[in-house]
């Protein structure tokens, strides 16, 4: 097994984590000229410096620096004089203070940095939404040295995995701690939304919404199954994933506490886990805090926020408070949504010989009822979040959120 894992910066990481199986750390600055999968508020305030400095830890502890350069939009800027100049100017930087490679979404941006920098090892990360064999072909002949594939349509379909890995010789990832829900209508949409809140001198950087987010949040506490109907992958079914030829695998979040990074390349080294599946998978709010990194709180978060135009003020706290409940779901005791990693011993094995593409869920609730068995909620915090998310969308989705109309 070889980790991709996320960093938060914090320096002492590399050194923690480099005997898990993990070969190198990867993340970006807040913001930069073309943008990545996180919006900045979401991110440590990390400075050029703080980057350049992590980058040397990474090297120390014998582990690259994988660069993410993700966006799924660039705005159509890499067509612009202005905008290539920028783009040039990052990636000399980039090469001059040793990182190792670089992700991307963007086959344009690909051609470019191997025009222009072929010394770096270039990725194709999971915006680009590569999940058929066409697809993987044609990033491999762009010069693609490494795939991460689509989780959402992928990571449960075994077929489809046997095929693209016979198809290609390129190198490929699996997204292995993710918990977005399986063919999810609002992947491509969400993935611009988070592009552009990390592109330098966007406006929608300064701060931004996110609606998928808490649209997804809502549905797994509306409906249990879809906490379970998702796409991560648990460390004690990687064998099934290896037998097929995947040996890499991407472990998230770049915006968790440094003890929650060390778990999760922990538990899959080991292969192994006994706790709360979300201690793995779950995603992390603007509010966690870790030994060092990442070094912000709702004070971080509120100077973007405070730069949002024309919002109707009042119904922020709200939209906060979602968000604040929402990050409870990490790997503190006494969480309110609790499943247990072991009592899903033999689930994934149904997936090794069927997949999910040509059924329908409500037909085959196969995820159902495992969900009945091993999830467990706190009812009292889950009525208290569905009172919350009902007038937050209605006030950002009738205008009344931003005094329109």
């Amino acid at each position: 097994m070889r980790i991709s894992l996320a960093t938060n910066f914090d320096d002492a990481l590399p050194d923690l984590v480099r005997h898990f199986d993990v070969f190198e750390l990867y993340g970006k600055l807040p913001a930069d000229i073309i943008g990545g999968g996180r919006a900045s508020f979401m991110l440590a305030p990390t400075s050029r410096r703080a980057l350049k400095r992590h980058v040397v830890a990474c090297r120390q502890a014998g582990l690259g620096f994988n660069y993410l350069l993700n966006a799924s939009c660039l705005d159509n800027r890499e067509y612009t004089r202005t905008g290539q100049r920028r783009i040039r100017r990052l990636l000399a930087w980039l090469d001059d203070i040793g990182v190792t490679a670089l992700t991307v979404a963007s086959p344009f941006l690909l051609r470019l940095i191997k025009a222009a920098y072929p010394g770096f090892e270039v990725r194709v990360g999971v915006f680009a939404a590569v999940n058929d064999t066409r697809r993987v072909r044609y990033w491999e002949e762009l010069g693609a040295d490494r795939i991460t594939l689509d989780s959402i349509q992928c990571n449960r379909e075994f077929a489809l995995l046997r095929e693209i890995r016979l198809a290609v010789n390129c190198r490929l990832e699996l997204l292995a701690s993710n918990s977005c829900l399986q063919s999810c209508p609002l992947e491509r949409y969400h993935c611009n939304v988070l592009s552009h809140a990390s592109q330098r001198g966007r406006p929608a950087r300064r701060g931004v919404i996110d609606w998928c987010l808490l649209w997804c949040s809502h549905k797994k506490i509306l409906d249990p199954v879809n906490y379970i109907r998702a796409d991560w992958i648990r460390p004690e079914d990687v064998v099934h994933y290896e037998q097929l030829g995947y040996e890499e695998f991407k472990l998230t979040e770049r915006n968790a506490p440094t003890d929650v990074l060390v778990l999760r390349a922990r538990a899959y080294h080991q292969r192994r886990y006994d706790g709360n599946l979300l201690d793995l998978v779950q995603p992390y709010g603007f509010q966690s805090s870790g030994r060092k990194p990442p070094r912000r709180g709702p004070g971080w978060a509120a100077r973007h926020f405070l730069q949002l135009g024309g919002v109707r003020w009042r119904a922020l706290p709200r939209l906060y408070e979602l968000a604040r409940q929402r990050g409870l779901l990490g790997s503190a005791g006494g969480s309110p949504v609790y499943i247990d990693n072991r009592a899903l011993d033999g689930f994934m094995q149904r997936f090794v010989t069927e997949g999910c593409r040509e059924r329908d869920c409500d037909d085959c609730r196969y995820c159902h009822a495992w969900a009945d068995k091993v999830v467990q909620i706190d009812e009292d915090w889950r009525a208290a979040c569905l009172q919350l998310y009902r007038p937050a969308f209605e006030d950002m989705e009738s205008g009344a959120l931003w005094n329109v109309g």
